[in-house]
């Protein structure tokens, strides 16, 4: 058990028909207090491996480490984790204090004990004066939190959470991230969120596993991900990204890296030390924002002129798409004021970015 983690996957894999795997040697670590967010695609396999660190699912090979204890094969119940759903799963004919006092019943608690974590956990949760009624009388954000009490009144290390917010409306879901991630600072208790919604991953968690194919394409801090994607899957998968294809014949005299892309413009990224220099067929990333348009972009060493052929205004900026040529599109994200004037479809624009704003991958 390597030092500082509370979880390890040792080497698990997990089949369901015995021919098919749906996670593949996976080996990761959980560190005590973080919050971990496993981010996916539908059928990616970050469920399945929630579901196995829940007990839900047992492993087809491999080890599950608890504090240094193989627990793969103890029932739910005995490994003294909270769980969080999306449907809430709350007892219907109980009142708000009765679903928070349930886990502690079951471990055996005395009454003063039980009525002293209610009361903790229904302020902690902000439903003071709610405690008597049912969840059918409660709103969905309301009942998303008793279950998010329910998870913790025992205090446990570690709470998994299986898209708790996918429920809600888009304000309330972000309310609630707020929440979450307070709960989390005050009790310091180890996280583990699963979720396909990458806004959601970036704005609430310490690190982020992103799944695909039932293996961990990279696991880093949100910054890092979106900044340093470690591959072009994972360049699309975190935020919204221009990915070009293109070739490239390898390092120029100063250390960038030439790419000429299927218009046939050519463009140069520079790649950080260390990286390998690929050559043949890669695909280069420029983020939406990191685009500049008009005057600014005549002063950039890309620079490519495009015709756009769609605007979105989105409130507090503006989204254009820019036929570059060569069948690709580039997606500009502004603020309004940003644009020389009110883009319209079928104008001409300049777009340029800096080299160091552009990823190179193989």
């Amino acid at each position: 058990m390597t030092r500082g983690n509370i979880v390890e996957f040792a080497g698990v894999q997990k089949s369901y028909d015995g021919r098919h795997l749906v996670i593949h040697d996976l080996d990761l670590g959980i560190r005590h207090g973080e919050f971990l967010t496993l981010l996916g695609a539908s059928g990616s396999g970050k469920t399945t491996t929630l579901m196995m660190l829940a007990g839900f699912e047992t492993p087809t090979r491999g080890h599950i480490l608890m504090k240094g204890v193989p627990i793969e094969h103890l029932p739910p119940h005995r490994r003294g984790i909270g769980v969080v759903f999306q449907n809430y799963a709350l007892f219907p004919h109980m009142s708000v204090a009765q679903n928070l006092a349930y886990p502690l019943k079951m471990r055996g608690d005395d009454r003063a004990t039980i009525a002293r974590r209610v009361e903790k956990f229904v302020h902690m949760v902000r439903l003071e004066g709610m405690e008597h009624r049912r969840p059918s009388e409660l709103s969905g954000g309301q009942q998303q939190r008793v279950a998010l009490a329910r998870a913790l009144v025992f205090e446990p290390d570690l709470v998994l959470m299986d898209e708790p917010l996918g429920a809600l409306d888009k304000a309330l879901r972000e309310h609630m991230q707020d929440e979450i991630r307070q709960i989390h600072r005050e009790l310091g208790v180890t996280v583990v969120y699963v979720t396909h919604d990458q806004s959601e991953a970036l704005a609430m968690s310490d690190r982020i596993a992103i799944f695909q194919d039932g293996r961990i394409a990279q696991i880093a801090a949100p910054e890092e991900l979106y900044e340093r994607p470690a591959s072009a899957f994972v360049a699309g998968f975190i935020g919204e990204n221009n990915l070009l294809a293109g070739r490239s014949e390898g390092s120029a005299a100063d250390g960038r890296c030439r790419i000429t892309l299927a218009s046939g413009a050519e463009a140069r990224a520079a790649l950080p030390g260390g990286r390998t220099r690929p050559t043949g067929q890669v695909t280069l990333a420029v983020r939406p924002e990191r685009l500049a348009i008009g005057r600014p972009a005549e002063l950039l060493a890309n620079r490519l002129r495009g015709r756009i052929t769609d605007v979105a205004y989105l409130g507090d900026h503006l989204r254009a798409q820019v036929d570059i040529g060569g069948g690709q599109r580039m997606i500009v994200r502004k603020p309004v004021d940003q644009f020389p004037e009110r883009p319209t479809i079928g104008a001409e624009i300049l777009v340029g970015w800096r080299e160091e704003d552009g990823l190179v991958f193989s």
